[in-house]
């Protein structure tokens, strides 16, 4: 969409669009919550800010059109008084383009998926300052490269998000988090159907039973049977490291059960996000070198949607740590 067209589209996107330009290093600035996942933007970087609030709520339709400088938490209460939300993280002062760009589920990635599922749709400002949608209202209409899967982790490498179409959930009528003592992890997730998410730290168990409050309730008894159950104010505090593995490896890290993923040593305080593949540690993960194809696929990609490098230069991606 050439400059000249920007009367086809929203005046926030349309302004957005013009301070990108077509020139220059830039990046845009959320609310600093991962700022140095992937590293720092490169210096003399120009900073812009993304354009903020709800474009269109569609309850019946279970969407939200925001902009990307919204925060989680401003949408979530908008979107409560429709007894919706969505599976984006809340951090504090944390941006709707920020969670899509750095592509970090909630700790209910167990029940409500990853977030990159969230988005529907994408409008992002290219490399040469024009206006693109990638994805649709709804994802039978989707057909060809899914280009919202590859912008969600990007960390804004490959466009500058402006607009988020995102898919909602409703609010369940019962949520509680409970503290386990005793018991399997994985007996946990087995046998309790309403548990959206379940951290272990190798000796105690927190679980967030959600759903009808008959279920939670039948949950909750189960919870009994497996160990010493008592109700929790909520989740354990998180060590501030994010480490990827698999879910076998995130089980015998949390347990210690010898070396945990990628050669790290047990013994580490860690919490284990039990059936996803996440570990919150109080070390950072190790480097590890990409797989020859992904670094190739992923410079390949960067080369096609920016080749001056002028988005985000100083930041990667396949470098979380």
């Amino acid at each position: 969409m050439p400059p000249s067209a920007f009367s086809t589209i929203d005046a926030a996107l349309a302004g957005f669009a013009a301070e990108v330009g077509a020139d220059g290093p830039v990046c845009v600035r959320g609310g600093d919550t991962r700022r140095r996942a992937g590293g720092e933007p490169a210096p003399g970087t120009r900073e812009l800010r993304a354009p903020a609030g709800i474009v269109a709520l569609a309850p019946a339709e279970m969407t939200v059109r925001v902009r990307a400088g919204t925060t989680v938490a401003e949408l979530h209460a908008s979107l409560a008084e429709t007894g919706q939300r969505t599976a984006l993280p809340e951090r504090s002062g944390g941006t709707v383009g920020g969670a899509l760009m750095v592509g970090e589920s909630a700790i209910t990635r167990l029940g409500l998926g990853p977030v990159r599922d969230a988005l529907l749709q994408a409008r992002y400002v290219c490399a040469d300052g024009r206006v693109a949608t990638g994805g649709a209202g709804t994802v039978k209409n989707v057909s060809g490269f899914d280009l919202c899967r590859l912008l969600v982790g990007s960390l804004g490498t490959l466009g500058l998000l402006g607009e988020a179409l995102l898919r909602t959930v409703p609010i369940p009528e019962s949520e509680a988090w409970f503290r386990l003592r005793g018991g399997d992890p994985q007996e946990v997730r087995q046998r309790c159907r309403t548990a959206i998410s379940i951290l272990w730290d190798g000796a105690e168990t927190w679980v967030l039973l959600s759903g009808y409050s008959p279920d939670v309730a039948e949950d909750r008894q189960v919870l009994a049977r497996l160990g010493d159950v008592a109700d929790a104010a909520g989740p354990p505090a998180l060590p501030p490291n994010r480490w990827s593995c698999t879910p076998a490896e995130a089980a015998a890290f949390a347990g210690g059960n010898g070396a945990g993923p990628h050669g790290a040593t047990a013994g580490i305080d860690c919490v284990a996000e039990v059936g996803v593949g996440v570990v919150h540690a109080a070390a950072p993960q190790p480097p590890r070198p990409p797989e020859p194809g992904v670094a190739e696929l992923n410079r390949r990609m960067k080369e096609t949607f920016d080749p001056t490098g002028r988005l985000n230069p100083g930041r990667d991606p396949l470098r979380r740590n």
